[in-house]
């Protein structure tokens, strides 16, 4: 399905946020239900989350959730290396993904959790530019966005290596057979 600005996560989580965005008077790490995301060009991901009393706070920036309520610190870059390319996208979790551990291409390991593809953009549109953004739960807690090539993905029944690869190159071409 193809959500315009907002749409659901493919499963809510039960994490923490810093209430430093969200409270008045924040005190650290708040009990939260992340449910949804906001897309908008040119901006870090949005995530809606359901606080404890019930309200609802719309697009804290990503590196605002944690998965332990004392995490380390973290920023903006090491949640997320690229902007949002445009409202539309798709979340998904690919089943042959699914409960699979990774690693970035900064060294940080964790879990996936699933997927994000834009839609509909010049980005998308360009075979060198199209990335699709994959979710992680690091095991540090935190949460990072990387894009497909930045990623590398640990499936004790399938790969032999745990290197980064040095050989592959982006595609630049899009392929017709009319």
């Amino acid at each position: 399905m193809i959500y315009s600005n907002s749409g659901p996560l493919p499963f809510h989580l039960d994490i923490y946020a810093d209430s430093t965005f969200f409270a008045r008077e924040p005190s650290g790490f708040w009990p939260v239900r992340w449910f949804g995301l906001v897309s908008r060009y040119g901006l870090a991901w949005g995530c809606n989350v359901m606080l404890e009393n019930g309200a609802i706070y719309r697009n804290l920036p990503p590196h605002g959730l944690a998965f332990k309520p004392d995490p380390d610190a973290w920023t903006i870059q090491q949640a997320q290396r690229w902007d949002c390319y445009g409202p539309q996208f798709s979340a998904l979790v690919y089943p042959a993904l699914d409960g699979l551990d990774c690693v970035t291409s900064e060294g940080y390991e964790g879990a996936y959790l699933f997927t994000v593809a834009p839609m509909n953009d010049a980005f998308s549109r360009d075979p060198r530019q199209s990335k699709e953004f994959t979710f992680i739960h690091l095991n540090n807690g935190r949460l990072t966005i990387q894009p497909t090539d930045k990623v590398i993905f640990r499936d004790k029944s399938f790969t032999t290596t745990n290197e980064w690869p040095k050989n592959l190159k982006r595609q630049t071409e899009d392929w017709r057979c009319e």
